[in-house]
């Protein structure tokens, strides 16, 4: 299966070896993986890397305002990097229920701490 970040890589030499544990190696690489795992219905993936300062105490990937959430894409626009501190700019499409399709941007900021990149927040 292809990866659903849109690497074009088999999913389990791209964002499966990162749900399975190992450390993604940049900011960039961390976020394709959290929309691999948006994707894929892995919501403790998804906490694991979010920075507890900004953790949600849940998170519902199931359904929107009643309705299931399909994912339809990924596309990213930048990455920069600065020592332990990086940004990544990305554009997702998403269909909720029978709907139009919605494209998401945004410029996510991320942290690196004890060797691991975590999730913090939208710039």
């Amino acid at each position: 299966m292809l990866c659903p970040c849109g690497a074009d890589r088999e999913y389990e030499v791209c964002c499966g070896r990162w749900h399975a544990g190992a450390a993604a190696p940049d900011a960039m690489t961390l976020m394709r993986s959290r929309y691999s795992a948006y994707v894929l219905g892995l919501p403790d993936y998804l906490r694991a890397t979010w920075h507890p300062s900004t953790r949600p105490p849940h998170l519902d990937l199931d359904n929107h305002d009643g309705q299931r959430v399909v994912w339809l894409g990924l596309e990213v626009k930048s990455h920069r990097a600065s020592g332990d501190r990086a940004e990544v700019e990305f554009v997702a499409r998403y269909r909720v229920g029978g709907g139009s399709a919605v494209r998401m941007a945004e410029r996510s900021r991320f942290v690196r701490e004890g060797g691991r990149w975590f999730y913090v927040d939208e710039a």
